[in-house]
């Protein structure tokens, strides 16, 4: 039986090759990607996970934002689409947005959800209404995250969907309390959720992330301590989106991907700017360098 469990949840230490593109193509061959993400004060994390995408390589994103803070996030980003959508007084995401969230997701390959959008009673409604509605592939971070703790029998339902908690939303997830608690255990605790949520892959972040699904398991060995900093979370949510989109990777090896190219990303700007002053933006402008880096590995190996 020992035997038979550890050949189950087999420990992977390959890494995916990154897709080539074709000479005669064009951005729908890469993938559509919805970023519902931000609210009063969190447009940073919707500025942060959308330029991820992108940088992974996605083909189109399009930003779903609460209408008042349009303008804030569109002066940033140049080269993604912005949807204002209806908002509550607290400028969060609204439930009256879910029809027009529906229509966006079913021209795209990936839905991200959480980065910034609050715990606002009826943004959380909105949330697990998607959650439970969406055709498209998701991954939930954040305030995603925390609405699912309400009804994690929602994830037996949904057939492809990566999770990417730190250790105090995964608390709240299993409901174990603490991170703590999380942090003692983390390969016992991550194991043990993909076997009760099976369609789940489980990218349980911290020191030596570790990615898990029901048969897999990696453990990262990139970044480094400078990245503990707000906001360096939402960039890997962006980038595993963004790895996914195209359709060449399956769930367990976009998020394998993205959180070695995450680390990697952050210790290329660690070795420019030093850890101290390590901060999300950093990371996000060296994705260029770690993906020629992870490249020419590739060549290498």
């Amino acid at each position: 039986m020992a035997k038979e469990k550890e050949k189950k949840v087999g420990l992977v230490k390959k890494l995916p090759p990154l897709a080539k593109r074709k000479e005669d193509t064009h951005k729908g061959d890469y993938g559509r990607v919805l970023v519902l993400a931000g609210s009063l004060g969190m447009t940073g994390a919707a500025y942060l996970c959308s330029e991820a995408v992108l940088r992974a390589g996605a083909g189109l994103v399009t930003l779903g934002i609460p209408e008042s803070l349009n303008p804030i996030v569109a002066s940033k980003l140049t080269c993604v689409i912005t949807m204002p959508l209806p908002e509550t007084p607290q400028r969060t995401l609204s439930y009256r947005a879910r029809e027009e969230i529906l229509k966006a997701s079913e021209k795209v390959q990936v839905v991200v959800m959480g980065p910034g959008l609050s715990k606002n009673p009826e943004t959380r409604m909105l949330i697990l209404w998607l959650l439970e509605t969406l055709p498209a592939k998701l991954v939930i971070d954040a305030d995603g995250v925390n609405a699912l703790a309400e009804r994690p029998s929602l994830l037996r339902k949904i057939r492809d969907i990566i999770l990417t908690p730190h250790p105090g939303e995964m608390a709240h997830l299993t409901g174990l309390g603490s991170s703590g608690e999380v942090q003692t255990r983390r390969r016992e605790v991550a194991t043990q959720f993909v076997k009760e949520y099976p369609n789940v892959t489980l990218v349980l972040k911290g020191h030596k992330t570790l990615v898990v699904d029901n048969k897999r398991l990696y453990i990262n060995l990139t970044g480094n301590p400078g990245m503990a900093s707000a906001g360096t979370g939402d960039v890997l949510t962006g980038l595993i989106a963004g790895l996914w989109a195209p359709g060449g990777l399956a769930a367990f090896e976009a998020a394998q991907l993205g959180v070695y190219l995450h680390g990697l990303a952050g210790d290329i700007a660690r070795n420019e700017k030093g850890e101290t002053s390590l901060i999300a933006t950093d990371v996000l402008d060296a994705l260029p360098k770690a993906f020629l880096a992870y490249k020419r590995k590739s060549r290498r190996s």
